[in-house]
C-alpha cells in the first residue's frame, strides 16, 4: 500500500527526515486542499490501498467531515492520526469515517497495556500499526532482543486483525524480520531519505532502487 503523509509544523511523532520533509512542503505551500487536488483521479492509475497519515489539528482545521468526505471521493482507503485518543476517536469521530467507508488505523506501543492494546485492536480498522519503539520515527541499526520480544507478545494475543510494524525498519534485514512477526512492515523515513539523495538519478529511478534493496 501507500502511505501518503499530510505535513504539520509539529510532527510529534516523527524524527528528523520526516520533519525536513515537512517543513519543506508546508514552505512549498503543502497542505490539506492541495493534497486532494493533486490525488484526484489517481483511482484511474493506482489500484493498490492508499492511506493518509498525519496529525488531527490540521484535519480538525479543515473539519473533520469534510476531511473524510473528501477522502471518500478521492478513493482514499484508511487514515493514520497518531494523536487521535482512542475515546475521543469513539465517541466524536468515529461515525464520520465509517459513513466515508474509511479504515482508521490505530498504534499500539511496546508500553500499551493488554487490555489497552485490545480495545484499540477491536476498534482500528485495515490493520494495527504496531510501532516497534518507543521513540520517534527514523532509521535504526538493528531490531533489538526486546522488541522481539514485544513483536512476539503481540502475536500471541491473537488479536483478530492483520499488524504491521513500523519506525525504524529501514533496510531489507530489519523489513524481513518485521514480516516474520507481523503480516508486514511500513518504511517511511527510509524511503523519503533515499528520495532525498542527490546521486543524479531520477525519481523513478530512486525508487526502483530502494524497492530493490528492501525486497533483496
Amino acid at each position: 500500500m501507500i502511505e501518503l503523509g499530510m505535513p504539520f509544523s509539529d510532527p510529534l511523532a516523527d524524527g528528523e527526515v520526516i520533519q525536513k520533509s515537512s517543513h519543506a512542503a508546508l514552505v512549498n505551500g503543502m497542505n490539506i486542499n492541495l493534497l486532494f487536488e493533486q490525488i484526484a483521479g489517481i483511482r484511474q492509475e493506482v489500484s493498490i490501498p492508499i492511506v493518509l497519515m498525519g496529525y488531527l489539528n490540521p484535519v480538525l482545521q479543515f473539519g473533520f467531515e469534510n476531511f473524510t468526505r473528501k477522502c471518500r471521493e478521492a478513493g482514499v482507503d484508511g487514515l493514520i492520526l497518531p494523536d487521535l485518543p482512542l475515546k475521543i476517536y469513539q465517541e466524536q469521530y468515529r461515525h464520520f469515517v465509517e459513513e466515508a467507508g474509511l479504515k482508521l488505523i490505530m498504534l499500539i506501543t511496546p508500553q500499551t497495556r493488554e487490555e489497552r492494546i485490545r480495545m484499540i485492536a477491536g476498534a482500528s480498522g485495515g490493520f494495527l500499526y504496531m510501532v516497534a519503539d518507543s521513540s520517534t520515527t527514523g532509521a535504526r541499526e538493528g531490531i533489538r532482543d526486546i522488541q522481539l520480544e514485544y513483536f512476539s507478545r503481540i502475536g500471541k494475543m491473537k488479536l483478530g486483525i492483520p499488524r504491521l510494524i513500523g519506525f525504524g525498519i529501514s533496510n531489507s534485514a530489519t523489513f524481513k524480520l518485521a514480516c516474520k512477526h507481523a503480516n508486514g512492515a511500513i518504511i517511511g523515513s527510509a524511503f523519503l531519505k533515499a528520495l532525498g539523495d542527490e546521486n543524479g538519478k531520477t525519481l523513478e529511478e530512486k525508487v526502483k532502487d530502494f524497492m530493490s534493496a528492501i525486497l533483496d
